[in-house]
């Protein structure tokens, strides 16, 4: 097994496209792409944009002015045989 790694840019088009030199003619090969968007510019990755915000967490703790929330009675459990 081999790892490639390449940075590759897609066309005005969309279309990335990309050759990989295998070295085995009339080979079967498993590929395994992944494809994700590079922060080459400074700008934060799609996934790192759906982090908490700094400082949110400060802001929203207690912060609930509705009514006060009951708490319902759940009822009696089942009453389980020890494990020995």
């Amino acid at each position: 097994m081999q790892t490639i790694e390449l940075k590759s840019r897609a066309g005005a088009d969309g279309v990335l496209r990309f050759e990989i030199p295998a070295g085995g003619a009339n080979t079967d090969y498993d590929v395994l792409i992944v494809l994700q968007p590079s922060n080459r510019d400074g700008t934060q990755a799609a996934s790192e944009n759906r982090a908490w915000l700094p400082g949110f967490f400060e802001q929203t703790a207690g912060a609930w002015e509705g009514e006060p929330l009951v708490r319902e009675p759940q009822g009696d459990f089942e009453m389980r045989d020890e494990i020995s």
